[in-house]
């Protein structure tokens, strides 16, 4: 365990950026960033596009460890190199931005109310990987759609469980249990949810510990008991679907919480701005969810 990254986690001024979306999430980043599906064919010109994007943003002069405490990377993003650098050692020798690997394989249908995720049969294997990268932390994510106490103790049960193996393995999770921002039972399946955290937190040892990656909250100040618990390095909120501005309000007014945002971060950059207007713009956008993050 890196305790230089391990102190930056934890008590590193800043936000994580998630810069890991992939598969069918893809196409539709590259049409935020301005690049339409006729501009490409196939998937290997769609991932040669997708990490310049994410190569752009991670070299610009807006983008350091200075107000990034981390970001989040694809699998595909930590094999492939930026100056001919691996992605995952670049951001942290680079630019002093802890290295976080997204490792899970996608949602299972739904099932009470909820999609747990699908099997990782290969984990151990990419794990084993993401440490010859020097990469810190991972993240996986279910989703609630529904105030069911059944799907989401499974939800819960499973990212632990899951997220174990990961500390066995010298790295740290970020569990991410996504509530829907447009479930109809939200607030109902939020307090579900902070039960059953807080049960498997409670049964951790004192050498296991977890990042928790949730969706900012119906009450300000909900998830007070997470950020306090001993066993969290950190909360992190990610947008869900907010704009931008409206996540911003939403994190500001929860004490703690730090923002871990994907799309909320990059709106507004396109691949056809000169770099004076990408790096003015991502930086006023890095600037907004950091002051919200330190509130």
């Amino acid at each position: 365990m890196n305790t230089e990254m391990m102190n930056k986690a934890k008590s590193g001024k800043g936000f994580i950026a998630a810069l890991d979306q992939s598969g069918g999430s893809t196409p539709k980043a590259l049409q935020l960033y301005g690049i339409e599906a006729s501009e490409y064919s196939g998937d290997e010109q769609m991932y040669d596009l997708i990490h310049a994007m994410r190569t752009r943003i991670i070299k610009s002069s807006a983008f350091s460890g200075e107000r990034v405490i981390g970001a989040i990377l694809f699998e595909m993003t930590m094999d492939r190199t930026i100056d001919g650098k691996g992605a995952a050692e670049f951001l942290w020798e680079n630019k002093g931005v802890v290295p976080f690997l997204k490792i899970d394989k996608g949602l299972a249908d739904e099932q009470d109310g909820v999609q747990v995720m699908k099997p990782m049969p290969e984990l151990d294997a990419l794990l084993n990987k993401a440490k010859t990268h020097n990469v810190f932390g991972t993240k996986m994510r279910s989703v609630i759609k529904l105030a069911n106490e059944k799907g989401i103790n499974a939800v819960v049960a499973q990212q632990f469980e899951v997220g174990k193996q990961i500390i066995a393995a010298g790295l740290v999770p970020i569990i991410e249990p996504e509530v829907d921002i447009k479930s109809p039972q939200k607030a109902e399946a939020e307090v579900l949810l902070k039960a059953a955290i807080l049960k498997e937190l409670n049964a951790l040892s004192s050498d296991q510990n977890v990042m928790l990656k949730l969706t900012l909250p119906n009450v300000a100040g909900f998830f007070d008991e997470l950020v306090q618990h001993p066993r969290v390095v950190r909360v992190v909120a990610l947008s869900g679907g907010y704009s931008r501005e409206e996540a911003n309000k939403h994190l500001a007014s929860n004490k703690g919480v730090i923002a871990s945002f994907s799309r909320a971060l990059t709106e507004g950059l396109s691949a056809k701005q000169s770099d004076a207007k990408f790096d003015a713009l991502l930086n006023s956008a890095i600037q907004g969810i950091f002051d919200a993050s330190n509130t």
